[in-house]
C-alpha cells in the first residue's frame, strides 16, 4: 500500500473511531457535580464508558502512524516537535482512559469522594491535552503560512485558528464551572473540533502530497 493512501486511511479511521467514542460515551458527569451525582452516573453507564475506551484504543493505534507519516514530509525541527506531540497526545489519551474504565469497572463499589476525585483527574485530561495539540498544530500553521509553497496557505489559516484557540483553552486549568471547566465545552466541543478539523485537513494535504511524489517514481 502506498503511503499516501495509508495516511488518509489512517486520517477517516482517526475521525470515524474518535466520533463513535465520543457518541457512545455520551453526556459524562459536569466537572461541578457532586459525588453522588458522579456514582450514579457510573452505575447507569458502565457499558458506554468501556466501549467509548475501546474505540479510542483503536484511535491510538492509528494516530502514531499518522503522525509518523506525516513527520517524514515535514523539515527539522518541525518534523520532531510535530511526532513529540503525536506521541504526547496518544499518552496523556491513554491515561485518561485508563481513568475512565477504572471507574467503570466495579460501578457499585464506588463511593463518593472516591468517583468525583478520579473522574476530577480524568477531566484534566482536556487542559493538558493543549500541550500536545499545541505542538502539532504550530509547526502546520508556521510553515504553511511563511508562504514557500511547501503547504497552502489555507492550511495555515486553518491550523492557525486552531492553534489560537488551543493556547486560549489553556485558561481551563482554571475553571470551576461552565464553559471553562476542565473537561468541560470549551474542551470537548470547541477546542476538539476545531482540533480535528486542524489534523485531519493536515493529514488530506500531505497525503495529496505524497501521493505527487509516488507519482513521479
Amino acid at each position: 500500500m502506498r503511503r499516501s493512501t495509508l495516511l488518509i486511511a489512517a486520517t477517516i479511521g482517526i475521525v470515524i473511531t474518535f466520533v463513535a467514542s465520543t457518541t457512545s460515551l455520551g453526556t459524562a458527569p459536569k466537572f461541578d457535580d457532586d459525588g453522588q451525582t458522579v456514582v450514579r452516573w457510573f452505575q447507569d453507564n458502565p457499558s458506554h464508558v468501556r466501549a467509548s475506551i475501546w474505540f479510542l484504543t483503536l484511535s491510538m493505534m492509528l494516530l502514531p502512524l499518522f503522525t509518523a507519516l506525516i513527520r517524514t514530509q515535514l523539515p527539522s525541527p518541525h518534523r520532531d516537535i510535530f511526532f513529540a506531540g503525536g506521541i504526547l497526545l496518544t499518552g496523556e489519551t491513554a491515561v485518561q482512559a485508563w481513568v475512565l474504565g477504572g471507574l467503570a469497572a466495579h460501578p457499585a463499589l464506588l463511593t463518593p469522594s472516591t468517583a468525583r476525585t478520579l473522574l476530577d483527574v480524568a477531566s484534566y485530561w482536556g487542559p493538558v491535552l493543549t500541550s500536545a495539540t499545541v505542538l502539532m498544530l504550530g509547526p502546520i500553521a508556521f510553515l504553511a503560512l511563511r508562504g514557500d509553497g511547501e503547504l497552502p496557505r489555507w492550511l495555515g489559516v486553518v491550523t492557525g485558528i486552531a492553534l489560537i484557540e488551543q493556547v486560549v483553552e489553556t485558561i481551563t486549568i482554571f475553571g470551576r464551572a461552565g464553559f471553562i471547566a476542565p473537561g468541560g465545552p470549551m474542551n470537548l466541543l470547541l477546542g476538539a473540533a476545531l482540533t480535528t478539523i486542524g489534523l485531519v485537513a493536515t493529514g488530506v494535504v500531505v497525503a495529496r502530497r505524497m501521493a505527487k511524489s509516488e507519482a513521479r517514481t
